[in-house]
């Protein structure tokens, strides 16, 4: 009998539930301040499934990363209603989209315009250009890091970082198991809150990966180093998902093993050990899509 090929999947964690992604739907379980547990499942097809473009090697990178920005928007825009409901609270789609665009800035501000103002500063320096990407690079993961460390303070986002441990439990749990009428929060609670696929993983090789990328950009002024950065971005998303690809594969090559292996230690600080009611949250969303 030939091996079940099982579906792939993917998951997000979000206020006070998480989001599971299938290859027809992706569902967002949310627990309610009732205990209850509501399930809002969305039919969807990849986008790298709607036309064989999308999907070539080092453009699905790009496309995978816009649909996911998408998908992952409109579920914390519902968890977020949904935790506000018992308030009689809403956010609108302008109060949710202006937050966005703020986030967004300020993520540009902090994790490309910062370390490129200090790269501006030893442009003129003899250093060789790679030596000025390698200083400037390691800014920013330090950044990175101590900006994930401070959002790991906050009781809210401490709680998500647990639904974010959850949702890797279960998906360790349904490629284990093969059949989704036998999740059970027990037996994904042995599992490892780290996972090779994870978006955190992905952030950090995003930022390696730019290293080598941005030191073809020579040493232009502070705001052209900006703007090429920028530009840049879709080849080092590109570049970084299928380094992604390869490691998360059973017989990936050690290299590739190598290279993720801090985006896992990295998941130290963005997954937490969840509870068993969290865990039944994921697995909740994740019966719906499989």
């Amino acid at each position: 009998m030939p091996e079940l090929k099982l579906p792939e999947v993917g998951g997000q964690a979000v206020i006070e539930g998480v989001m599971m992604k299938g290859p027809a739907a992706y569902a967002i379980s949310v627990r309610k301040t009732d205990g209850t547990i509501e399930t809002k499942v969305v039919p969807h097809i990849a986008w790298t499934k709607r036309h064989f473009l999308l999907g070539l090697p080092f453009v699905r990178g790009v496309v995978i990363l816009a649909e996911s920005m998408v998908i992952g928007i409109r579920s914390l825009n519902f968890s977020a209603n949904l935790s506000l409901e018992a308030e009689g609270e809403k956010i609108s789609k302008g109060e949710f989209a202006f937050s966005f665009l703020i986030s967004i800035l300020f993520s540009i501000g902090l994790f490309i315009a910062l370390p490129a103002f200090f790269f501006n500063a030893l442009r003129s320096s003899p250093l060789p250009v790679i030596c000025l990407n390698l200083i400037e690079g390691s800014i920013r993961i330090f950044i990175f890091v101590g900006f994930l460390l401070v959002l790991s303070c906050f009781k809210d986002l401490h709680r998500v970082f647990e639904y974010h441990g959850a949702e890797h439990k279960t998906i360790y749990l349904f490629h284990e198991v093969k059949d989704k009428d036998k999740l059970n929060v027990a037996d994904a609670q042995i599992h490892s809150t780290l996972h090779a696929s994870c978006g955190t993983s992905f952030l950090l090789i995003v930022l390696v990966v730019s290293i080598l990328v941005f030191s073809f950009l020579g040493r232009p002024t502070w705001i052209m180093r900006i703007f090429l950065k920028l530009s840049l971005m879709p080849v080092v998303a590109g570049i970084s998902y299928e380094i992604i690809r390869i490691a998360r594969r059973d017989n990936a090559p050690l290299w590739a093993r190598i290279l993720v292996t801090p985006g896992k230690w990295l998941q130290l600080i963005t997954t937490k050990q969840p509870s068993n009611d969290q865990v039944e949250v994921a697995i909740e969303a994740l019966k719906h899509v499989v």
